[in-house]
């Protein structure tokens, strides 16, 4: 949750309007649609982070791949996102205190279950385990011409990209890797590998898209050709503060807008990644947005989605 400390009628005013405009945007017939980048594979699919979710998530023809890393005990940048082996396995404990040879042991899908259409969950790779893969099997089980997404989540930053530089390295594979964080020490961290290339930070993106909607300013846009990521949508924590207390109000902001867009391409083109685009309504708005890719939790669907998706495009 992102809390915003603004004058409540300025924020309700430009959030709740700002995708609600009256004005008729004409239909758009261009061939592009937004790119379909799976999300730590496909996480409504298959246990996410694993070979098995990669390998279908190609299946149904993505075009980028999102995948979470964190570094072993002993410096081995393996695929999984959450704090805790609990998670995902049937392990405990950070992914920092295992060596890899302990985590090859667990299964990563122990947790994921499915709900039938009568409401029975199951957890079907519980009889058939599927292992936690490292970044360098991730890379070779992956097209050379499939763009990569690293997203770093553990901390410190330093151990883990210079981890991933080696892997990267190595395998030659800077070029088709971008890095993501939501922490800027890896902006920091990755400064020093001139081959890396990475999204704009967080702050920066959210700062910009707050300026926008807040004030109708924008604040320098990033630098053309790369890439910045955002949600959709996200709920927002209005604050507004009174002589003795204050009071909140939750608010449901589609910040990606006209002129959000407009604003982050005012130098030239600046490639926008919506995060968790997961129905055929959304997806539509990404594409009349004009948005670059959208991350999804299920490339099967939304694979359906974008194929079904008519044109030219009805943009309103």
């Amino acid at each position: 949750m992102i809390e915003a400390r603004y004058t409540p009628a300025l924020l309700l005013a430009s959030l709740l309007l700002g995708g609600c405009s009256t004005a008729q945007a004409p239909d758009i017939a261009g061939p592009q649609l937004p790119l379909i980048v799976a999300h730590r594979g496909g996480t409504a699919d298959f246990p996410e982070n694993t070979l098995l979710a990669i390998q279908n998530a190609l299946h149904h023809n993505v075009d980028m791949l999102w995948l979470t890393v964190q570094l072993s005990r002993d410096d081995v940048p393996v695929l999984y996102r959450p704090a805790d082996l609990s998670a995902n396995t049937q392990g405990s404990g950070a992914v920092a205190e295992k060596t890899w040879v302990q985590l090859q042991q667990l299964n990563a899908g122990w947790q994921f279950k499915q709900a039938a259409a009568d409401g029975r969950v199951t957890f079907p790779y519980r009889t058939q385990a599927v292992a936690l893969p490292s970044l360098q099997q991730a890379l070779a089980a992956i097209p050379a011409n499939t763009p990569i997404i690293l997203d770093m989540k553990a901390l410190p930053a330093a151990p883990q990209a210079a981890a991933v530089a080696r892997v990267l390295e190595q395998h030659h594979a800077w070029n088709r890797v971008w890095i993501y964080s939501t922490d800027v020490s890896y902006q920091q961290a990755f400064a020093q590998y001139p081959k890396a290339r990475l999204f704009e930070s967080r702050d920066q993106t959210r700062e910009r898209l707050a300026n926008v909607a807040l004030a109708n300013s924008c604040k320098p846009p990033p630098q053309p050709g790369g890439w910045v990521a955002f949600e959709y949508q996200r709920t927002v924590d209005v604050v507004e503060t009174f002589t003795l207390g204050e009071a909140r109000s939750a608010v449901n902001a589609k910040l990606w807008t006209p002129q959000a867009v407009d604003c982050f391409r005012a130098n030239g083109e600046s490639n926008i990644l919506a995060i968790g685009v997961n129905n055929d309504d959304d997806y539509r708005a990404a594409a009349c947005l004009k948005l670059d890719a959208v991350l999804v939790d299920s490339p099967r669907k939304m694979a359906a989605v974008k194929q079904r998706l008519e044109r030219p495009l009805r943009c309103r």
